[in-house]
Formats: structure tokens, sequence, C-alpha cells
């Protein structure tokens, strides 16, 4: 039987789901990329085995973070999460800002994602013998090795596999809520039993001698020290996003006030569990310079001598990986919705399938854009776009809070962040949006120094493509979006 439509759900979402569909929604999304794919890369070039503090660092600021989303869902229970509270607090013209900070998150991270599902599917197919050519499993622009670090470089090639999982995840999400709902559980229950079973396996044939030295020196610039741990955490920023997408279901949830709080900060602890735990029997097993590849835990699996075991891992690699496409790909279809429904984007992104009930056409289109990139970038350059451009919508986030208690504005939720705050010239200091802020920033520091030292060296297509974006953004809104949702807002 269907739910009744609260008063305030958005007008053909359903709300339909509960706090245990948000924690799967989130557990879905979080317990991905960053344990299979960015854990290697973080270890191997910046942290070494302290890649379990920088995991730590990440943890404690998307905390901090997520008490703000669990307050703002509390208080603002409508589709399009972040960008939907910062219209209630802030007016349309921030909420653009961040709903185009969102789009680069949701896009990156669906290319990024696929590529990882690409890397993990060749390394099992190697087990049975069969061997993806690398015209269909290379990016077209590849990260080759230097003296230096490394530069970007043109492979010739495209990664159609990884093109094919970004398209397959939207299809999927585009046949409705409640189908994708039950695929994220099944293939949730899957990839925590088998990352468990890592967990479980591997710390019996871990070699201590991995861990020496904990904290490696520094060789210059981010790499290694405590340089280097505050850039690895920067990078595994990314790894915690998962719970800024249960957020993006608060329309489709029968009591968002109780429900999307304990669907935030559950699938936050429950993953930052399971991260530290990963990163441990990781580093112990693979010495860390030897990590930087797209399929870390395929690699230590491999050292474990197990070979069927090794083969289960990877496929429940490949669902975990899967599962975060399709929670990935719901959340960003529910952020456009809600921006077309405001006049910010073209209709077609809110226009709902008439039996399926979902913004098919919006999953399709994003998933394609998702595909291209997947084809083209190399993971090093895609979790720098998303790290950077995150952070900043993480502090607009929180900034949106202090805003709502100082006005205040919408209405009083169940949930409050803790630890309060103090009252200046009308304004609501809080503790936890505070820290929020200022750790949100502290991330955005290593990596903009990092993307400014790229350019330096000549490789200017990561400052490029954020110049780029930034510059369209600016020129959507202005021609386009904001008279068409000054309009409908009239």
């Amino acid at each position: 039987m269907t739910a009744p439509v609260r008063p305030d759900a958005a007008p053909g979402l359903q709300p339909r789901l509960g706090w245990d569909a948000l924690l799967v929604l989130g557990v879905a999304q979080i317990l991905g990329a960053g344990v299979y794919v960015l854990i290697g890369t973080a270890a191997s070039l910046y942290a070494g085995p302290a890649v379990t503090v920088s995991f730590l660092i990440a943890g404690l600021a998307c905390l901090l973070v997520g008490l703000c989303y669990a307050e703002l869902a509390s208080s603002v229970p409508e589709s399009g999460s972040a960008y939907s509270y910062c219209k209630s607090t802030m007016g349309i013209g921030p909420a653009w800002t961040l709903g185009w900070l969102l789009f680069l998150e949701f896009s990156v991270a669906a290319s990024l994602l696929a590529v990882g599902f690409s890397g993990y599917l060749a390394s099992l197919l190697v087990d049975l013998r069969i061997a993806l050519p690398a015209a269909v499993s290379t990016p077209a622009i590849v990260l080759q090795p230097t003296g230096e670090g490394g530069s970007l470089a043109v492979s010739g090639h495209l990664n159609l596999v990884a093109a094919g999982a970004a398209l397959g995840a939207g299809a999927v999400v585009a046949l409705g809520v409640s189908r994708s709902s039950l695929a994220n559980a099944v293939l949730v229950a899957v990839k925590v039993l088998v990352l468990v079973g890592f967990i479980v396996a591997g710390a019996t044939a871990v070699d201590p001698a991995n861990w020496s030295p904990f904290l490696p020196p520094n060789e210059g610039g981010f790499t290694y020290g405590w340089e280097g741990v505050a850039r690895a955490a920067a990078l595994l920023f990314f790894a915690f996003l998962g719970f800024e997408t249960v957020s993006t279901a608060a329309a489709e949830t029968r009591n968002p006030q109780r429900d999307v709080p304990i669907g935030i900060l559950g699938s936050l602890a429950i993953c930052a569990t399971l991260y530290v735990a990963a990163a441990i029997v990781l580093t112990g097993l693979v010495p860390f310079r030897d990590l930087d590849v797209p399929d870390p835990i395929a690699l230590a699996v491999d050292r474990i001598g197990w070979p069927q075991f090794a083969v289960v891992i990877k496929i429940g690699a490949l669902a975990g990986l899967a599962s975060v496409l399709l929670a990935n790909a719901f959340g960003h279809s529910r952020v456009c919705y809600a921006m077309a429904r405001d006049g910010l984007l073209p209709d077609l992104f809110a226009r709902l399938h008439p039996t399926r009930n979902s913004p098919w056409i919006a999953n399709l289109l994003l998933a394609t854009l998702a595909a291209v990139n997947a084809a083209l970038l190399p993971i090093s350059v895609m979790a720098d776009l998303i790290s950077f451009g995150v952070a900043f919508m993480f502090a607009i986030v929180a900034i949106a809070l202090i805003r709502m208690r100082s006005l205040p504005i919408g209405r009083p939720g169940r949930f409050r962040v803790p630890l309060g705050g103090v009252r200046i010239g009308g304004i609501w200091f809080g503790v936890v949006p505070v820290a929020a802020i200022v750790l949100s920033f502290a991330m955005t520091l290593p990596v903009a120094l990092d993307i400014a030292q790229q350019a330096r060296d000549g490789d200017l297509l990561p400052i490029a493509l954020l110049g780029g974006y930034a510059v369209l953004g600016a020129l959507l809104y202005r021609f386009y979006g904001r008279d068409r949702a000054l309009r409908r807002s009239a």
C-alpha cells in the first residue's frame, strides 16, 4: 500500500522510505571508492601507513558537516539536499552556487567510481584468464610516472568499460526508486560481508614490517610526513560523501525529522569503522609504495595467496562499487530535479516517468555525461576536482545552518547539533558548524597548493577544468537560470 503524501513532499515523489532504507542508501554510497580505489593512492603517494590517521581526520570533518546536514534535513525535509537548504536560508543565488558544486560532485564521482569498477573487473578477468584490451579499459588521458612524481599524457585509448558501468547505473535508477533501493540492499549486504571477510582474513597474514615507519619522513611537498597526512585526508574527504545522498531523499522519506539523521549519522559511523580497519590490514599486507593502483584491495588479496578467496573479494568489490554508482545516480538526479523545478535547469530534468515515477530523462542524461568523463579522465584528476569542490560545498552547508538558526528559517526539527554556541550581534555561532567551516576550508588548502604546483609544472588540465566549470556555471546562472528562477518564485 502506498504511503500518504506528506504536505511538504515534492509533487510526484512519494514518501516510501524509512530509516533502514536510508541507512542502506548511505552505506551504499559511502562504502565504495574510498576503500576500494582511493585508499591506495592516498597511502602510496601521500601518507604511507598513516593513511589511517588521514581517514580519521576526514571522518571527523565529515561528522561535523553530517551533523549540520542532519539538522537541516530535519527542519527542511525537501528533495535537493544541500541545494534546498541553501535556497531556504540564503536565497536563489547562493543556492545555484551550491547546486552547481553538487552537480560537479555527483558527476565526477560517478566517473571515478566507474573507472574503479573497470579496474576491479579487469583484475577479476585476469584471474579467469581473460584479458581486457588496453584500448577499451584505459582512459584517454593518463598519469605517467616521472622523476618529479608524474605528468599527464594522451594514451590514444578510451575506457569504454568504465563508460558502460556509468551508463548501466543510470539506466537502473531510471527504473524507479523502489527497484534501485532493492538492488542497493542486495549489493550493500554483499560488499559489507566481503569487506569484513577481507579484514578478518587479511589480519592473519599481515607483515608488521610494512607498518614501519608508520609516518614516513617527508620527501618534499606533500609526499609523506604530516604534510602528506593532510593531503591524503583532503583526498579521502570524498570517501565519506555518501551521507549527503541520504539527505537528497528527504522528500521521499516517511518521517524525515527522525529517519534522515539516523541515516546520515548511522552510515557515517559504520563506514568510518570499516575504513580504518581496512586501511590497517591493507598497509600491513602490501608495502605502501606499491599501492598506487586502481584496485588496491585486489592487489592485497593476491598477496594473501588464496586464489579462490581473491576472486570472491574482487566480486565483492565490484558489488560495492556498483552499489555506490546506483546511490550516486539517485542523489544526482534528485538534486537536478529540485533545481529544474526552480527554473535553474531545463524542465526535462524534472520530468517524471508516467508509470515508474522517476526522473528518468535526468538519470540517462547525467549517466551519459559521467560515461564521457570516465572514458577520458584518470582517477588522480577526478579525485582532486571532487575534493576541491566538495570542501567549498560543505562550508556553505554549515553557513546555511548558522543562518537558519539565526533568523530562524523553516520549522524546528527533532534533531539539533550538539555543543550549542553563542549569539553575537543576533547571529548564532554554533560550535559544530563553525568547526565544520574551519575544517572544510583547511581541506581545500593541500589540494589547492598541489593543483597550483601542477600548473607551474605544466599540467594545466586540473586548473583548466575547475576554472572552466566555474565560468560555465556563472554564465548559465546569469543568462539562463536567474531570470527563470525569479519568475517562478514571484
